[in-house]
């Protein structure tokens, strides 16, 4: 079965927002998971009037089944300020296994040392395989294993969700 979820993006974006305004220092940097996380970063980013650029990064490298799947993700690492001692918040569009933020936090850490990692997310959708939760989540939905959701961008740059399987 494929098509729209009944969740809306756009709102969930809105609820992303207020999450992590509110988990802001003057010392934190926005980093993106390729390409649905990268969106949100770029965003918020604007949208919280923040100097500089957000930060996006690739799991490919790291991810347990690179062999299987490759370069899938179609993504760079473009890290456009100090690892080191930096507060990062990582965005993703949808948490599920775990398996992409646990490659994440060793590509992050190919990088340099930050002081701190937190995870927020637009949609945690359950079914952990690894101990990782976001710290802030807009939404928690449950999907059976054979579906995945996956946020998409419009031209006009507006979000929504498909589900797909």
């Amino acid at each position: 079965m494929s098509g729209n979820l009944l969740l809306d993006a756009e709102s969930l974006y809105l609820e992303l927002l207020k999450g992590v305004r509110s988990m802001l220092t003057p010392e934190t940097r926005l980093v993106g998971i390729t390409s649905g996380g990268a969106w949100l970063a770029a965003r918020l980013q604007k949208d919280l009037a923040l100097a500089g650029e957000a930060g996006s990064i690739s799991s490919a490298m790291h991810r347990d089944d690179f062999a299987k799947r490759g370069l899938a993700d179609g993504g760079a690492t473009k890290l456009p300020f100090e690892v080191n001692g930096a507060h990062l918040i990582v965005l993703d569009d949808v948490l599920y296994t775990g398996r992409t933020i646990r490659a994440v936090l060793n590509e992050i850490f190919d990088y340099g040392r930050p002081a701190s990692v937190q995870l927020a997310v637009l949609v945690d959708r359950g079914g952990r395989e690894l101990p990782i939760q976001a710290d802030f989540a807009a939404a928690r939905v449950a999907l059976p294993a054979s579906q995945s959701l996956a946020l998409a961008k419009a031209e006009s740059g507006q979000f929504n969700f498909s589900v797909k399987g």
